[in-house]
């Protein structure tokens, strides 16, 4: 007998059937995309990239209205992706997940709709992190900055002062880069 879920949306979803979802989390710059690129393969996954989307979208103009694209981008991709993991596609999410309370509060939505996820935090030490940084700007004077934008030190003092450190219990993978080792 094959076991069925309705959701919310109203349609049928055969449980068996339901693809991975992982969601990364991360400070800006972190090697979000480079791990979420090895996983792609290995896992025959979709990437959904918030990055991606801003630049293809709006060219990642930085604007007075980007926070409110944002905001609004963020809720259709996570729409989006629970439609794409009940089709039965395994699926990477890029996100920040900068706050407990934002990774709290998607774990909780995902979990609400009967789909597990795994939420994997990329974990960079600073003087790497200082390295990446570097590199993407210096990318972006070059012009081959693709979906990056410029990290200036007031756009990264302000990101900086917005991020909490993800605990252990609300993780389910740690990714550690390091590449001064």
């Amino acid at each position: 007998m094959k076991e069925e879920i309705i959701s919310s949306d109203g349609l049928s979803h055969n449980s068996q059937n339901l693809g991975k979802l992982i969601i990364t989390c991360g400070k800006i710059c972190s090697g979000k995309s480079v791990y979420s690129k090895k996983l792609k393969d290995t896992l025959n996954a979709v990437v959904i990239s918030l990055d991606e989307a801003t630049f293809d979208l709006i060219n990642n103009e930085q604007g007075e209205y980007f926070d409110i694209f944002s905001e609004k981008l963020i809720k259709y991709l996570t729409k989006k992706v629970a439609e794409i993991v009940k089709a039965g596609a395994n699926v990477i999410f890029e996100r920040g997940l900068w706050t407990k309370a934002a990774r709290e509060k998607i774990r909780k939505y995902y979990n609400d709709l009967g789909i597990p996820c795994e939420i994997h935090y990329v974990c960079v030490d600073d003087e790497t992190w200082k390295k990446n940084i570097e590199e993407r700007n210096q990318r972006i004077m070059e012009g081959r900055g693709g979906s990056d934008f410029y990290l200036n030190k007031g756009l990264m003092d302000k990101l900086s002062s917005k991020w909490e450190e993800p605990s252990q219990e609300e993780i389910d993978v740690i990714y550690n880069v390091n590449r001064s080792k």
